[in-house]
């Protein structure tokens, strides 16, 4: 049985003029201008992603930002990630939330159905079917903290995509320290299962009265897959003109049972504030949530809105040294495999374009395998970062510039960079590779001569 944590956390009252400080970012995605709506600038994404297309949603739609949509190729049964690309504090943790509305752009009658990745951590499947025939969007909410410099959230196709993967739009929102704070975000994320306002009739809760732009509905049953879960509870005791609420001198507190399992006991609401306790907890199917007061108690219980986040394991991340070798060496290409976003290796199953690594105690890129897909641009010597590397395969492709020093790659084994337009001498370094065994170099536009301890290098086969 698989077991998720369920969390109940305490939140403080926080100045509004902070939230002036962070930036947040609104992403209308496959859309070419900016534009406005609900008071938030929304900007178009060519600046946060490079790949795939954007286009129209012929459907009338009421929300601006579910107009356009950006789609990525689906390429016979090979499972790619392409990825958005904003940039983060790695030190604090952001809202992130996707939005989806199919509007029949692939020409099928249902959307697909495809994976979200944030970083190296496979977030979720995203399955809009059941929204899209109602004539609704669909939204997934998650909490995370980036592991780099640059928060990379990507969509790639698995075994039951039928058409191209797509995405209409995509908010990154920077959150409070205090907020969530009882989770440990190096080792965890957050995916939101439900968040309600309880008490409440009215239509969707959204900014700016929530100042962090998340959305609460009004409450109906709640039913949740077998797993352990993390709870949010907000209480809020202060002025009250009804009679039955607490009179001066009076003290609230509450017994909190989950399907008649006791999870918190004596719970003291504070007057004037919010107090909001998260704890994990495992939850399966239709789930009861009652509170009592406790012993003593002189007022009732209340609740004023809650929150249930799946807690979801934090993916692995590949060797920074290789991550900062691979951004460099894309930036030295003229035109890179449009998938080289995010992670280069994780999730397993989506690694880049041409690269295979190995998932030890450390995350190793191994071989890098670019023979024949068009190449042109240089090089980058940062190639010699990448220490793990067995295999360099660069042939037939259209590199210039000079062949790097890669003395420092002592396991390489094999070097192809044949049918290109390289030039410069011939490192006399690479004689010094104990395992190269084979150096393909034919049909480029290098000099001098092959430098004595290469030509005569026992085993090494030289082209």
């Amino acid at each position: 049985m698989k077991i998720t944590p369920f969390l109940f956390l305490p939140f403080l009252l926080l100045p509004v003029a902070l939230s002036q400080l962070f930036r947040d970012v609104f992403i209308d995605c496959g859309a070419n201008v900016k534009s406005t709506f609900n008071d938030l600038e929304w900007l178009p994404d060519n600046d946060y992603i490079s790949a795939g297309t954007s286009k129209n949603i012929t459907a009338q739609v009421l929300v601006p930002t579910l107009a356009t949509v950006r789609t990525f190729p689906l390429q016979n049964n090979v499972f790619k990630k392409f990825c958005y690309e904003i940039p983060v504090d790695r030190t604090r943790k952001y809202l992130i939330r996707t939005t989806y509305y199919y509007g029949g752009v692939n020409g099928n009658v249902n959307p697909p159905v495809f994976d979200q990745i944030v970083d190296g951590t496979l977030w979720s499947v995203v399955n809009t079917t059941d929204d899209y025939l109602r004539g609704d969007s669909s939204y997934y909410e998650g909490v995370f903290m980036p592991t780099g410099k640059n928060l990379s959230v990507c969509l790639a196709a698995n075994t039951h995509t039928d058409s191209d993967p797509f995405i209409s739009a995509l908010e990154v929102v920077l959150l409070w320290d205090q907020l969530y704070n009882s989770t440990d975000f190096k080792a965890n994320s957050l995916s939101l299962v439900a968040r309600h306002s309880f008490g409440y009739d009215g239509p969707m809760i959204g900014y700016p009265d929530d100042q962090f732009y998340r959305y609460w509905s009004r409450l109906g049953k709640m039913h949740f897959p077998n797993q352990v879960y993390q709870i949010l509870l907000f209480l809020v005791f202060g002025t009250c003109p009804l009679r039955k609420c607490s009179k001066h001198g009076s003290s609230r507190t509450i017994d909190i049972t989950i399907n008649g399992v006791a999870y918190y006991n004596n719970l003291s609401v504070i007057p004037a504030g919010v107090v909001v306790f998260a704890n994990p907890w495992p939850l399966s199917g239709i789930t009861n949530l009652t509170l009592a007061p406790s012993p003593g108690s002189t007022a009732g219980p209340l609740i004023n809105a809650g929150e249930v986040f799946s807690i979801l394991p934090s993916g692995r991340k590949t060797l920074p040294r290789d991550v900062i070798a691979m951004i460099d060496l894309r930036k030295s290409f003229q035109n890179p495999p449009a998938d080289w976003h995010g992670d280069p290796c994780l999730p397993s199953g989506y690694s880049w374009t041409g690269v295979t690594c190995y998932e030890g105690r450390r995350i190793r890129i191994i071989t890098l395998n670019l023979t024949s897909i068009g190449l042109s641009g240089s090089i980058s010597p940062s190639i010699s970062r990448m220490t793990a590397l067995n295999s360099i395969l660069l042939g037939n492709n259209s590199l210039t510039g000079t062949i790097p020093d890669l003395s420092s790659l002592k396991g390489l084994e094999l070097l192809h960079l044949e049918n290109n337009q390289l030039g410069g001498m011939i490192h006399p370094s690479l004689g010094n590779l104990r395992n190269l065994r084979e150096l393909f170099i034919q049909n480029n536009n290098l000099t001098g001569q092959v430098p004595s301890n290469l030509a005569q290098k026992p085993g090494l086969t030289l082209k």
